[in-house]
C-alpha cells in the first residue's frame, strides 16, 4: 500500500511539474501583454524588453518540455498550440503593432504589415515549419529582431517596407533555416555567436534612447553568418524530413 502511494505521489509530482512548463510557456503572453502597453505608452525600451522576456522564456521552456516529459504526463493538453499561439503573439502581431504605432512603416506603404501578418499565419499553421532534423523551413518569423533593426538604425520607412514585403514573401518559399537550439552543425560556435549578439543587443536596448549606430551596424554579423550558414546547409545537405502533423512533442 505504501509503494502504491509512493507511486501516486511521484505520478502527481511528474504532472505538476509538466503543467508548471505549460505556464512557463504561457507566461510568453503576459509578456507580449506588457508589451503592447509600453507601445501604446510611447516606451520603446520596456517594449523591446518584453519581447526579449518572451524571447528567454520561448527559448528555454522546450529543453525543460523535453526534460520533463510533458507530453507523456500532459496528454490532453497540447503544449504545442500553446507554443505556437504565444509565438505568433510575441514573433509577429507585437512587433508589427510596434511598426506602424512607431511609423517605422507608413502610408502608403503600411499594407505590407498585413501581409506579414497573414504570411506568418500561413508559416505557423504548416506541419513543415519546423523539420525533424532541427531547421526551419521558410523565414522563421524573426520580426521582433527585424523591427528592432528598424527602429535602432532609423532606416527609411520604404525601406523598412521593402524589406518586410521581401521577408513575408521568404515565408513561402522552402528554404531552410538554422534551429540554433537543434542544428547541429557547427551549433557550439552558433550558440556561442548568438549569446555574445544577445548581450549586444541587450546594451542596445539599454541605450536605445540613443543607440550606437556604429555597433547596430557591426551586431549585424551574426545574422549575416545566420544566414550564410542556413544557405550553406540548405544547398549542401540532403532534403529535411518533414514532422508528422499533430505530433504530441511541442519541444522547442
Amino acid at each position: 500500500m505504501s509503494s502504491l502511494s509512493e507511486r501516486l505521489t511521484h505520478s502527481h509530482v511528474k504532472a505538476l511539474r509538466a503543467w508548471a512548463v505549460h505556464l512557463y510557456t504561457a507566461l510568453g503572453n503576459i509578456a507580449a501583454f506588457l508589451a503592447l502597453i509600453a507601445i501604446t505608452n510611447g516606451q520603446p525600451r520596456a517594449v523591446f524588453f518584453f519581447m526579449a522576456l518572451a524571447i528567454l522564456i520561448d527559448s528555454t521552456d522546450g529543453a525543460l518540455a523535453r526534460a520533463w516529459d510533458v507530453s507523456r504526463w500532459t496528454p490532453t493538453f497540447d503544449g504545442r498550440k500553446l507554443d505556437d499561439i504565444t509565438d505568433y503573439l510575441t514573433y509577429v502581431f507585437i512587433p508589427m503593432f510596434f511598426a506602424y504605432e512607431f511609423k517605422l512603416v507608413e502610408a502608403p506603404w503600411t499594407p505590407v504589415i498585413g501581409l506579414v501578418l497573414l504570411a506568418s499565419a500561413f508559416g505557423f499553421c504548416q506541419d513543415w515549419a519546423k523539420t525533424e532534423d532541427g531547421f526551419f523551413t521558410g523565414f522563421p518569423s524573426y520580426w521582433n529582431v527585424v523591427v528592432f533593426y528598424f527602429y535602432v538604425l532609423r532606416l527609411p520607412p520604404e525601406v523598412n517596407a521593402l524589406i518586410l514585403f521581401v521577408l513575408a514573401l521568404l515565408v513561402f518559399v522552402p528554404l531552410r533555416y538554422v534551429y540554433p537550439s537543434k542544428t547541429k552543425f557547427w551549433q557550439p560556435l552558433t550558440l556561442v555567436l548568438g549569446a555574445l549578439w544577445a548581450l549586444v543587443l541587450a546594451w542596445l536596448i539599454i541605450t536605445i534612447e540613443a543607440p550606437d549606430a556604429a555597433l547596430a551596424w557591426l551586431s549585424l554579423a551574426y545574422p549575416a553568418y545566420y544566414l550564410a550558414l542556413s544557405l550553406y546547409l540548405h544547398f549542401n545537405r540532403p532534403a529535411s524530413k518533414r514532422p508528422q502533423a499533430n505530433r504530441p512533442d511541442r519541444s522547442l
